[in-house]
């Protein structure tokens, strides 16, 4: 065997290890699933986000929440017993509010019990999908997020504040059209939110928190933490079983760079005290 003949081996085996790595982690995937279902004796769906350091061809990739993973998400509600309880993994930065509630009313309209596990975070639109889940697992440094709608970017409740700001004389008809649009927008994430939380709380209390959910009072990326998600008044427990976390681990960002955060993957606990 030549040189050659080694170069051609080298760059044969070489395109292949990311297929099979993938495959590799898909199927490991799938047995942490599993294991999952049978120990919850549930369905378990996944809607997982990474995209905050994927790149193609130099250019960031952003990926969040539409039609298709709704499509997904509700054949596959669809394909389970109505008296299987489901388990929702959300790791996202949010979405499409249309895709959004129809993921969220899927839950909502489910017999079984339906429970939403947040390891790390679930913003705008995945807060609205977890709000209509009967209970939200939250590990103790995971947040949620408002979900105030967003147009052309903007926060629809401050082009709304903005066009309250001047006369409907100084408004140039766009701003007018969006804050128009904003307004109409609040209100349907507003009675889609009351929907939701009235499952769980008083109709008043849960008005008033939706209000203060999709109305603006944060800015959009405001980390709602656990202890804050209770003391709202929303049904949520830290109490993250182990094998949601390591499911996590087998969605690694697709990235061929230097790590940004790197340690030993070992459980790391004190030294035992040395006896004389």
């Amino acid at each position: 065997m030549n040189l050659t003949d080694l170069f051609w081996i080298f760059l044969i085996v070489s395109s292949l290890q990311p297929v099979l790595q993938q495959r590799l982690l898909a199927a490991m995937r799938q047995r942490k699933i599993a294991e999952i279902e049978r120990r919850r004796g549930s369905r378990v769906i996944l809607l997982v986000h990474r995209q905050e350091t994927m790149r193609l061809l130099g250019f960031p990739v952003m990926r969040y929440i539409d039609i298709n993973d709704s499509e997904e998400v509700m054949r596959a509600v669809q394909l389970t017993d109505p008296e299987v309880p489901l388990d929702l993994v959300l790791h996202t930065p949010g979405g499409l509010v249309l895709a959004s509630l129809q993921i969220a009313r899927a839950l909502k309209r489910r017999k079984a019990r339906t429970t939403v596990f947040v390891p790390h975070f679930a913003m705008s639109g995945g807060t609205l999908i977890a709000l209509a889940a009967d209970e939200i697992v939250m590990s103790p440094h995971a947040v949620l997020g408002p979900v105030d709608p967003q147009l052309n970017g903007l926060p629809a409740a401050s082009i709304l504040r903005a066009a309250e700001q001047k006369p409907v004389a100084e408004l140039d008809d766009q701003t007018l059209i969006l804050a128009d649009v904003g307004r109409k927008a609040i209100a349907q994430v507003q009675a889609a939110v009351t929907e939701f939380l009235a499952e769980h709380m008083p109709q008043d209390r849960a008005e008033e928190l939706a209000g203060r959910l999709s109305r603006g009072e944060w800015t959009h990326d405001y980390p709602i933490s656990p202890t804050e998600a209770q003391a709202l008044g929303l049904r949520v427990s830290t109490e993250m079983p182990q094998e949601v976390l390591e499911l996590m681990t087998l969605y690694p960002q697709p990235v061929r760079t230097v790590p940004t955060v790197e340690y030993l993957p070992e459980p790391r606990s004190l030294p035992n005290p040395r006896r004389s």
